[in-house]
């Protein structure tokens, strides 16, 4: 009786553990998705850098009790899956929800992200996000800008000044 009591108290703990070093976590239903759609998830994810797993709600629910993070206890009913992202925090969110739109039986259910519990939309709206190199791109074209403007700006006054001199 007390191996099994261990082995359901280090579950917990690997739980706790993953909750506490996450940047972003996703909870989801996968109920409906066959075998295979699972398995190309999975490699999404990850391919990604995150780590899915399913485990029994109610280790979720005590591994959420020791992290006060109680406030995703209402959505852990059913089949419950959780995606735990450690580099990114928009990765997970958005792997999850591109494979939702092409699969409707993956249901996105919450999330918490650093540290704190989000809603569906809230976990919604940081999938929309563009990735950290997209975001550094568009940083990029809006510094260039000005210095673009000025580099034609230049150009066009010694355009105008040469055409003055040979008139």
């Amino acid at each position: 009786m007390s191996k099994v009591i261990n082995q359901k108290r280090q579950v917990v703990e690997e739980i706790s553990t993953k909750l506490k070093e996450s940047k972003s976590t996703i909870v989801v239903d996968y109920r409906g998705l066959d075998v295979a759609e699972v398995t190309e998830l999975r490699q999404q994810l990850r391919d990604a850098g995150i780590d899915f797993k399913v485990y029994k709600n109610t280790m979720v629910r005590r591994a959420t009790a020791d992290t006060d993070l109680t406030g995703i206890d209402e959505q852990l009913v059913g089949p419950t899956a959780i995606a735990f992202g450690y580099d990114d925090v928009v990765a997970p969110a958005k792997v999850l929800n591109n494979f939702a739109k092409e699969h409707e039986a993956l249901e996105l259910k919450a999330g918490i992200i650093e540290g704190e519990v989000v809603s569906l939309d809230e976990v919604k709206a940081l999938a929309e996000l563009p990735s950290y190199e997209g975001l550094l791109s568009m940083l990029a074209n809006v510094l260039q800008a000005p210095i673009r403007g000025l580099a034609i700006a230049t150009k066009a006054v010694a355009d105008q000044k040469e055409e003055e001199e040979s008139a």
